[in-house]
């Protein structure tokens, strides 16, 4: 889930005329509109305001005592201006894919507004992007028809000015029982006898105007002077409740954190596609996607957060979008943090870049400007993550705290890049991170590290470790602050931290007691490039892949092996090269790439069972058994996978419970990348099982004494607590 901005679709456009956005509103909007869903159709009156002394324009070019303006607005709108002495010309299509076209409106250069009239049809069809394999997602340039509307500054409804931000007020007629959604204060709601009038306003800066419509039920609730909405397709009384409970506890949460909110309301509004967008003051979340029981502690606060992080300050795309990962470790990962699990969630967006990013798709942070595909995904919001992540420990939980403070407050309905973030930062922390910033922001690649010379030796002041850490990567050494762990035979545990910025960097622990174990890195605290060892086998490294290879069972039976296939070839066009083969083709699997099993009945799976033998799992006649859960194989289809430890390969095992089952999951496995394994239940294709075989071995971690266990500590405490759940 994102942050919707146009920028993202018209950067050719802008990177050609945009200048830096600024401050103040540089305009205002105040647009009368009247929608039409059945003929697809609008007609807008917009008077424009613009800022004295030609501040913001989007072009000034003095000719005698005119003044020129250019902007954007949809092909099909034909737009005429009504007022005197101005001349509206069309320039011409932006390119591309674009549906819109530049005007230059002139005017006399003292005369502080003008009204454009126009109206027309905007129906645009919804465009799938190809992420990974099997995982896409739905675009939409705008549209209106009787499911819903959905407007914005891509689809060019209003004129737009992508160098200016902006003030609005907006009234819409619709039809009966259709409500109208757009950020900022709202909605007033009048019945005129033939439909609704719903008006919104918003005077502080925007970036955007959004206007979302639908035959709506609206709940609303006010706590602490903002206002939680929610507007869903059809009455559902129990979900608005624990929407709006939800937004009341994390408001609080973020407000605490940062600073105050910078809106009147925040709405969840039910899309008619599936869709998973933040914009000012409310989210567009599909109806199945909002159902979703994990979506509340997950998505929502992620949403939400994002009217801090590019929604109130915005984000300078041409240096870098920050704001994603910002958000991501503010919402997804400190919920993580609060339950215990942010090692693992850490690991986990280590273990994305390690599947999906390759040199030759790597790139640095000030270059990702939103994400289009997995590897893009997994530089700007994993690596970025983790960023932050370090940034924090080095700065220390109440400095990076402070930092986040007066990034907002000195950054509010600005424009911001990290150039930004690393003064306030500074200011914070009482000292330069130059060098921090430009390593992880201006540089791609990770560090690989590796313990070499590693010994022990007692003396009579107590025992000491020595070893070397070494950088292995191909690049040059990386600066570093590698976390190191001891825990000693007396139940002790030291924590320090090794500063490291060449190939070797020699290190030696001098320690009261005999050590048990060494670990370096051990809660994943550092951006770098995994071991293998160091995670489990998951259908991520698969997904991930240039080359793979998908074997189809020849002994199925018809209708499934047709899903089998149908599976396959969806998959294949995710990947660079993916060979769809019979498994009776073959006399034995190359090793050289990932390969998918596919079928009960596939005669190659005896390959994978015999990786999984010393695995908490078992298969049976006619029932399935991992961890210590059983299922009949009958009603559940189930999916393994696991590496080859003699050349790294991995395997995964796809059997479907019937054909039906198949079709849901070729949709559905991408989005459980992370797990080793997975149980799904019946036709439907419901989860019953996820999880990640244990890992027992790390080559960044040692054990001194084989007859006494450590006890593996608990990682450090969370950023801060959350509110009362």
């Amino acid at each position: 889930m994102t942050r919707k901005s146009p920028i993202c679709y018209i950067l050719l456009w802008l990177a050609l005329f945009c200048k830096p956005l600024f401050a103040a509103p540089a305009l205002h909007h105040a647009l009368q509109v009247r929608l039409d869903p059945g003929s697809q159709q609008l007609w807008v009156r917009d008077r424009v305001t613009l800022a004295p002394s030609g501040e913001g324009e989007a072009s000034r070019r003095a000719a005698g005592k005119q003044t020129r303006h250019r902007f954007l607005l949809h092909r099909g709108l034909s737009p005429r201006s009504l007022t005197a002495g101005t001349r509206l010309d069309e320039i011409g299509a932006i390119g591309g894919n674009s549906p819109l076209i530049e005007y230059r409106i002139s005017m006399p250069e003292d005369q502080p507004h003008f009204t454009l009239e126009y109206g027309g049809k905007i129906a645009h069809r919804l465009t799938t992007l190809k992420e990974s394999p099997g995982r896409v997602s739905e675009r939409l340039a705008g549209t209106i028809s009787q499911q819903g509307v959905y407007l914005d500054a891509t689809t060019g409804w209003y004129p737009y000015f992508p160098d200016a931000l902006l003030s609005f007020e907006l009234r819409v007629e619709l039809p009966p029982s259709w409500l109208a959604v757009s950020q900022g204060e709202g909605p007033d709601i009048r019945n005129n006898g033939e439909g609704n009038i719903v008006q919104w306003h918003e005077s502080s800066p925007q970036d955007d105007i959004y206007l979302v419509a639908a035959p709506y039920h609206l709940y609303r609730r006010s706590t602490a002077g903002i206002e939680a909405q929610v507007f869903l397709r059809q009455r559902d009384e129990a979900t608005a409740e624990r929407y709006l409970q939800a937004t009341e506890r994390y408001l609080k949460l973020y407000q605490s954190l940062i600073g105050p909110y910078p809106y009147a309301k925040f709405a969840l509004v039910e899309n008619f596609w599936e869709s998973g967008y933040g914009m000012p003051s409310f989210t567009l979340l599909g109806p199945r996607v909002l159902r979703l029981p994990f979506i509340l502690h997950t998505s929502y606060p992620h949403e939400i957060l994002h009217n801090w992080w590019g929604n109130s300050v915005y984000i300078d795309y041409q240096r870098g979008n920050w704001s994603e990962g910002l958000t991501s470790y503010l919402a997804d990962h400190l919920l993580a943090e609060q339950r215990g699990r942010g090692a693992n969630h850490r690991r986990t967006a280590l273990k994305r870049y390690a599947d999906f990013v390759r040199t030759d798709n790597d790139f640095p942070l000030t270059r990702f400007r939103a994400r289009h595909t997995s590897a893009s995904s997994a530089v700007g919001y994993d690596k970025s993550l983790m960023f932050f992540h370090m940034l924090r420990r080095h700065l220390g939980d109440r400095d990076f705290i402070e930092g986040l403070q007066i990034f907002y407050r000195e950054n509010r309905f600005k424009t911001a890049g990290f150039s930004e973030l690393q003064r306030a930062f500074e200011e914070a922390g009482g000292h330069p991170l130059g060098d921090i910033f430009r390593q992880w922001t201006e540089r791609s690649g990770a560090p690989r590290l590796a313990i070499g010379d590693l010994g022990l030796k007692q003396g009579a002041e107590g025992y000491r470790i020595h070893g070397i850490l070494e950088q292995r990567q191909s690049s040059a050494p990386f600066i570093l602050e590698v976390p190191i762990l001891v825990q000693m035979s007396n139940g002790e545990t030291i924590r320090t931290t090794l500063n490291a910025d060449q190939r070797e960097t020699p290190f030696e622990l001098v320690l009261p007691a005999e050590p048990l174990r060494l670990q370096i890195d051990p809660w994943f605290d550092l951006f770098r490039a995994l071991d293998p060892a160091e995670t489990p086998a998951s259908l991520s490294r698969l997904f991930g892949s240039e080359r793979v290879l998908i074997l189809l069972p020849s002994e199925a039976d018809t209708r499934l092996l047709q899903a089998y296939r149908a599976l396959a070839e969806q998959w294949s066009e995710g990947y660079d090269a993916a060979e769809i083969v019979l498994d009776s083709e073959l006399d034995g699997l190359p090793g050289d790439r990932p390969v998918w099993l596919l079928g009960r009945e596939n005669r190659f799976r005896h390959e994978l069972l015999g990786l999984v033998s010393g695995l908490p799992f078992s298969l049976g006649e006619g029932k399935i058994e991992i961890t210590d859960s059983s299922y009949d194989t009958k009603g559940h289809s189930f999916i393994l996978s696991e590496r080859n430890p003699d050349n790294g390969q991995t395997l995964a095992w796809i059997v479907g419970s019937s054909d039906a089952a198949l079709t849901r999951l070729a949709r559905k496995l991408p989005h459980y990348g992370k797990y080793s394994y997975l149980v799904f239940k019946g036709d439907q294709a419901r989860i019953a099982l996820k999880g990640e075989w244990p890992v027992t071995r790390s080559p960044l971690q040692f054990s001194f004494s084989k007859d006494r266990m450590a006890v593996e500590p608990s990682e450090p405490g969370p950023l801060m607590s959350l509110p009362d759940q």
